[in-house]
């Protein structure tokens, strides 16, 4: 498992874990991110992630991206 935020843009990747308080864990849920959810990350930029998600683009800041732990989905 690594964070979110050290994902290789163009990778696609399955959330794992998410971290952080009950309003952290709601708001990432809220918008789609939530554990065993298939995403891909579209680009990253110093930890910043966007995400596509479902039919969504989501853009994390570093802070929120590092409380989401993925692994690549198996093959």
């Amino acid at each position: 498992m690594m964070p979110l935020s050290l994902a290789d843009p163009g990778q696609s990747y399955r959330v794992r874990k998410i971290g952080g308080n009950d309003k952290t864990r709601l708001h990432l849920a809220e918008m789609g991110l939530v554990v065993d959810t298939p995403l891909t990350v579209v680009a990253q930029d110093a930890g910043n992630v966007i995400l596509r998600v479902k039919d969504s683009r989501i853009a994390l800041n570093r802070d929120l991206a590092l409380r989401v732990q993925v692994t690549p989905p198996a093959n």
